[in-house]
């Protein structure tokens, strides 16, 4: 039964061409108000009033008020305008399927955190700057406070798709592994913290990854008390969301050196003001939210939609379904 396909994204004709070959046995509507950024809100759209399936970034009062839309696949790996109560609990009662992308994105933010740990490790950041300031020669600064990843600790705030990816990538150093993470069923290489346990284990470890999702919940909750709980040594890495930080209580963290350093691919807001205080903060480290980039994203994301129609054709496991 050919089936009604709404989208929002705009893609370049090549995956364009991907998209309509992969579901020419339906009808695909494109949004009027269709965008190329994944991260932005999709806007209202009567057309998705006829939709069975909606691809892209749809706007979640819409997916509610049409009873119809028996699938949304959200093309990023964050869902925080679907995470509510509403929402996920509607689908639930409709027999609707929502799912994401997770599995696009993890393996660019796990490298793009490893990417930062051997920076900071290797002492390659500072080195740079010498390079575009005064050319100094800073041989046995660098040479002797270089650090291997090999045996030190990690700890994961929140464990999915991007952890699990982390994990596998940082097995080769024989670190040790922890991941905050509320339901505790054991995991494979990897030592699962409850959140009662938390304060306990921030002191033990090198690293901290923050990869957790904005909602209520998770709100500052890298706040000055769990700060205060680091060693001197840490290094915090943000690819989460940035409201899930205290900012102002991570740089000062930074500036009284009570953490060594910070990267932070993800700010509230976003874009960061040029003013604001985290771009001077010592040792904190910032990218514009480009952890999950990759050169063939749009691709990979349609690919990735056009497998679990397949699978929800057939009747098969969808991948990353949240509901």
């Amino acid at each position: 039964m050919a089936l009604t396909i709404w989208t929002n994204t705009k893609f370049d004709p090549a995956v364009t061409k991907l998209l309509h070959d992969g579901t020419r046995a339906h009808r695909l509507v494109t949004s009027a108000a269709a965008s190329t950024s994944v991260l932005v809100a999709g806007q209202t759209d009567p057309a998705l009033a006829s939709a069975d399936i909606a691809f892209g970034q749809p706007d979640p009062v819409d997916c509610l008020r049409y009873p119809n839309i028996k699938w949304v696949e959200v093309s990023t790996a964050g869902y925080t305008r679907y995470d509510t109560p509403e929402f996920l609990e509607t689908f639930r009662t409709r027999g609707s399927a929502f799912t994401n992308a997770s599995a696009v994105f993890a393996d660019p933010c796990a490298q793009h955190v490893l990417a930062m740990m051997l920076s900071l490790g290797r002492q390659l950041l500072p080195s740079h700057r010498d390079q575009l300031t005064d050319q100094s020669w800073h041989y046995e600064e660098r040479r002797y406070h270089s650090r291997l990843l090999t045996g030190q600790s990690v700890l994961m705030l929140g464990y999915g798709a991007i952890g699990r990816r982390l994990t596998e990538l940082l097995a080769p150093f024989g670190m040790t592994l922890y991941a905050l993470r509320r339901q505790t069923r054991s995991e494979t290489g990897v030592r699962i913290v409850p959140e009662t346990e938390l304060t306990r284990v921030l002191p033990l470890v090198d690293h901290i990854v923050n990869i957790l999702p904005a909602n209520p919940a998770t709100s500052g909750y890298v706040n000055a008390r769990r700060l205060a709980c680091c060693r001197p040594s840490a290094k915090f890495y943000n690819v989460g969301r940035g409201t899930t930080v205290d900012q102002p209580a991570l740089a000062e963290a930074l500036r009284s050196k009570k953490i060594a350093a910070a990267y932070l691919d993800v700010t509230d807001p976003e874009p960061l003001p040029p003013a604001h205080e985290l771009w001077s903060t010592p040792n904190c480290y910032i990218t514009p939210h480009t952890a999950g980039g990759r050169h063939d994203q749009d691709e990979t994301i349609v690919r990735h939609f056009l497998q679990n129609l397949a699978a929800y054709e057939s009747g098969g496991a969808m991948t990353d379904r949240v509901v």
